[in-house]
């Protein structure tokens, strides 16, 4: 097949005497850090994973790419691989900026001959199909400057990495690695998922079917928001690759592509990185590359885009689709089969990607053998513990004398009843330590909670508790104390009104606020905004301390916080597997 890739692969890595030289003007030249997606696209560009790319796109090789799936010579190139910046602070046209990434080391020198701006909808639109903010790619583009820059570009070294350094392979070094093993044909399986069974008989399917060696081939970039981490998936097929499939039929190699999530086009990407390693063969399955719902509840794509678009394209591309609909488990048979082969009459079952993670892993039950090898499915339940062995932050809001830190107190006690031992955050003691030297204007404020929302978060995402009581009056900073614990948060409104909370005041600071005394002060000169949609809401004007407490318990045991006194976690299958009948409807 003639093909522009996986020809010559381009090679922008700089010999050391320049690599010298760059280094010696670096410090008088304007930096730009590089985010997670800068990072992986230059990381790409300079090893060849993007060839025939030099470089970030210019314009005139962006507006058709966005508009027409064309650099502008008439290549074939589906999705804009581009550098945002910022005119001006020394960043202008005919200027080197040095790029780095987040803890400053040097990488790359871009000698900028264009900074043109562009039309974020127009991208949107062409290049995703969607304005829709909910499609990860849009809403990385609203997030980004109004220009971008292209020009020369000279690498000094790729981003360093240190985790699984001896699966890291180049597209040159995985290419020699083939004609090693004597591989003529080579079939890419692109993933971001942990593979199950499912995923193991279509690989080897695929590559029976082409008579060749297989690439697993997953993405350790920028993936999909609330994907399983890199480092837990490439356990799971470590330990897959080495136990179940035959020594020597199946190569995996590492891949750090920042996905765009955009379905029918970057299928298209996908395929050329893939020749430019050296492939022959590409696996498209259903809704490949595909973001989920818009925000009307339809999908951004239909699920077999994708496949049509590679379908269309192969032969430019230079690489031939194996094209497999979504494999199915037959429970009579201890087989898996595609779901257009399945027998008349046949029974199937199958587990969603939604089912793994809320019915099993969040619930502490170990998946079942007939769906997923006992070796990943131990990783999973290791790495992904049930919601009671999660990390946890629960936020006490409300005016001075509401009795956030009287429950919270009390809660502290009862958690441990439950298993749970947990820090304490109060607002008085945070104001000695933590945020010590902080007033109480709105800007300090706001840091005093975003430094206690950054702590509790870190403790949350190692797998401990936190109470924090803090008035937190403004919405803003409390949403984004949630962020910082990835969602294990629980949000406590004490709704207590206010003539309460002065009746409460053993320091009279409601009456030295009223009577100018003090300024600023939540709930008289200044404003408190309650939360939207809070776990819970307490009025302690009306609720004893332990219905209070029972409350938000009740609350912890719905959201799988904590298990009831006497619950026994029992592993092996529950009933969250889908079985359908001959007609294929869930019984």
């Amino acid at each position: 097949m003639n093909s522009p890739y996986g020809g010559a692969l381009v090679d922008l890595l700089v010999d050391d005497a320049r690599a010298a030289e760059l280094k010696a003007i670096a410090k008088d030249t304007v930096s730009l850090t590089l985010d997670e997606r800068g990072l992986c696209d230059l990381e790409l560009l300079a090893v060849g994973g993007f060839s025939p790319l030099r470089s970030f796109l210019g314009k005139a090789d962006y507006e058709r790419v966005v508009g027409e799936m064309r650099l502008s010579d008439g290549t074939l190139w589906p999705l804009p691989v581009t550098l945002p910046v910022t005119p001006g602070d020394g960043i202008a046209e005919g200027k080197p900026v040095a790029l780095r990434d987040v803890y400053g080391n040097l990488l790359a020198f871009l000698h900028v001959e264009e900074i043109f701006a562009f039309d974020k909808e127009a991208e949107a639109r062409g290049a995703y199909g969607s304005i829709d903010a909910k499609h990860p790619a849009v809403a990385y583009l609203n997030r980004q400057p109004g220009h971008y820059a292209s020009g020369r570009l000279e690498v000094l070294r790729t981003p360093p990495h240190y985790d699984f350094v001896e699966l890291r392979r180049t597209p040159q070094q995985l290419r020699e690695y083939f004609a090693s093993l004597g591989w003529a044909k080579v079939v890419a399986f692109q993933t971001r998922n942990p593979l199950h069974r499912a995923h193991e008989e279509l690989t080897k399917r695929a590559a029976a079917q082409i008579g060749g060696g297989l690439l697993i081939h997953p993405v350790v970039g920028v993936t999909k928001p609330g994907d399983v981490d890199h480092f837990t998936r490439v356990r799971c097929y470590r330990a897959l690759v080495d136990n179940y499939y035959e020594p020597g039929s199946v190569v995996l190699s590492l891949l750090p592509l920042a996905m765009r999530m955009a379905g029918p086009r970057e299928v298209l990407l996908h395929a050329i990185i893939r020749r430019n390693h050296g492939c022959s063969h590409f696996i498209v399955g259903r809704d490949h590359a595909g973001p989920g719902n818009d925000n009307t509840g339809k999908p951004f794509y239909p699920p077999y885009a994708a496949q049509e678009s590679m379908a269309q394209l192969q032969d430019e591309l230079g690489m031939e689709m194996v094209d497999f609909k979504q494999m199915v488990y037959l429970p009579d048979e201890d087989r898996y089969c595609p779901v257009d082969e399945v027998p008349a009459g046949a029974r199937t079952a199958d587990i969603s990607g939604t089912q793994v993670r809320d019915n099993y892993l969040a619930k502490g039950l170990q998946l079942p053998e007939w769906f997923s090898r006992p070796a990943v499915a131990e990783i999973l339940n290791e790495t992904s513990p049930p919601k009671f062995r999660q990390g946890l932050t629960i936020w006490f809001t409300g005016l001075s004398g509401s009795g956030k830190s009287t429950v919270a107190q009390a809660l502290v006690e009862r958690l441990a009843e439950f298993g749970r031992n947990v820090s304490f955050l109060d607002g008085d003691e945070i104001r000695t330590h933590l945020s010590k030297g902080l007033g109480f204007s709105k800007e300090d404020r706001d840091e005093n909670i975003n430094r206690v929302g950054y702590v509790a978060g870190l403790v949350a995402q190692h797998g401990g508790t936190t109470l924090c009581s803090v008035i937190s009056p403004y919405r803003v900073p409390r949403d984004n104390a949630r962020k910082y614990s990835k969602g294990n948060f629980v949000e406590v409104f004490c709704d207590t009104p206010i003539d309460v909370c002065e009746q409460r005041d053993v320091k009279g600071l409601y009456a030295k606020a009223r009577a100018g005394q003090i300024k600023g002060f939540t709930g008289v000169d200044d404003p408190y905004e309650p939360p939207l949609n809070p776990e819970v809401t307490l009025d302690t004007s009306k609720q004893s301390v332990q219905e209070c407490v029972d409350q938000i318990i009740d609350k912890l045991i719905a959201l799988g916080y904590i298990l009831p006194h006497g619950h026994i976690v029992e592993f092996g299958e529950s009933q969250s597997t889908t079985i359908r009948g001959p007609d294929h409807s869930a019984e």
